[in-house]
C-alpha cells in the first residue's frame, strides 16, 4: 500500500556533501513524523534526524550543525542535506515515516530500502 524510496547516496570525500531524498507513495491519507536512520556495518540502526508534520526537527548529537532535515508535505518528500561529511558517517541510510493509509484509522511506520553513503578519500 505504501512505498518509501530513497535516492541520493553515493561515494563522497571527507568534507564533502550529499543530499538524500525519500519519496512516499501509495494510498496515503496523512504522513506524520518522517525521519532518517542509518546503520553502519556491525552497528545498530540509529536515528539521524526526524521532522514532524509541523516542521519541528531533532538530530543526533553526532550530526548537529552538519546535517539538515526538511520535507515537502504536498509532495510527500523528505530530504537530508549532509555537509562536512566524515568517514564515520559511512552507513546505509534509511527513510522512515509514520503514515496513515486511506483504509486505516491509525498510523504505522514504514521503512525504505536504504541507500548507501560512503565517505572515503
Amino acid at each position: 500500500q505504501v512505498q518509501l524510496v530513497e535516492s541520493g547516496g553515493g561515494l563522497v570525500q571527507p568534507g564533502g556533501s550529499l543530499r538524500l531524498s525519500c519519496a512516499a507513495s501509495g494510498s496515503i491519507f496523512r504522513i506524520y513524523t518522517m525521519a532518517w536512520y542509518r546503520q553502519a556495518p556491525g552497528k545498530q540502526r540509529e536515528l539521524v534526524a526526524g521532522i514532524g508534520s509541523d516542521g519541528n526537527t531533532n538530530y543526533a548529537d553526532s550530526v548537529k550543525g552538519r546535517f539538515a532535515i526538511s520535507r515537502e508535505n504536498a509532495k510527500n518528500l523528505v530530504y537530508l542535506q549532509m555537509n562536512s561529511l566524515k568517514p564515520e558517517d559511512t552507513a546505509v541510510y534509511y527513510c522512515n515515516a509514520g503514515i496513515q493509509v486511506l483504509s486505516a484509522q491509525t498510523q504505522r511506520y514504514y521503512w525504505g530500502q536504504g541507500t548507501q553513503v560512503t565517505v572515503s578519500s
